[in-house]
């Protein structure tokens, strides 16, 4: 049986797999079916296309993500503060970074499939652009109170998303997300606020990402 609470999420995880697995072009529609146990009729049943499951699929990689840096963008005190500044940003980091690590399977490598650059999937796209400017406006906050580099949240960013390729390697650790989220204060050379910062990043979790579990690590 596949995990899922409903035949919708069982389709969508065997897609997961495949198109993960054996590559998007090579996956078809009946190859999902049979994955699932149900017939290619019924699965049509749920989704009319194959790309409409990759787009449900590419969008659950950064919905919840982006939820949450808005959440934390939004939640500005004093714009002075270091220690609040770099929590937004280190919290941001090892949330979005611990769920790509943790996810059930490695969608972000369908990031880069020439499909997924198709008007159906805008959606998905203006969804990732936004997530990457509020890494930006997080990233220039917090370089005018620590005096670092402006570009800190594109970094960021970037850093998060190669955990894609080193998942995809099979070098991701259980402190990946973590070790990324610390890599980027070092970079803004706040090395000795890590430990402060830590734990004011880990109760912006608590208070709004409902997945007290990514702290560990």
């Amino acid at each position: 049986m596949r995990p899922g609470a409903t035949a919708r999420d069982e389709i969508l995880d065997a897609a997961a797999e495949l198109f993960t697995s054996q590559g998007f072009a090579n996956t078809s529609t009946r190859a999902i079916a049979d994955a699932v146990g149900i017939r290619q009729s019924s699965l049509y049943h749920h989704f009319s296309t194959k790309d409409e499951l990759l787009g449900e699929l590419l969008g659950g990689t950064v919905s919840t993500s982006l939820a949450f840096a808005r959440t934390v963008n939004d939640h500005k005190g004093d714009d002075r503060d270091v220690l609040a500044a770099a929590a937004r940003l280190h919290a941001v980091v090892l949330f979005d970074g611990s769920q790509l690590c943790n996810s059930r399977w490695n969608l972000g490598v369908l990031y880069h499939l020439p499909e997924a650059r198709a008007r159906i999937f805008q959606p998905f796209m203006a969804a990732r652009n936004e997530l990457r400017t509020i890494y930006g406006e997080l990233g220039r906050e917090l370089a005018a109170v620590a005096r670092s580099d402006a570009s800190l949240g594109d970094t960021a960013f970037r850093l998060v998303e190669s955990l894609i390729n080193l998942r995809a390697d099979g070098l991701i650790a259980a402190d990946s997300a973590s070790t990324t989220a610390d890599t980027v204060l070092i970079l803004a050379g706040l090395r000795e606020e890590l430990p402060g910062v830590r734990a004011a990043g880990a109760e912006l979790i608590r208070r709004f990402g409902g997945l007290p579990e990514l702290m560990a690590g």
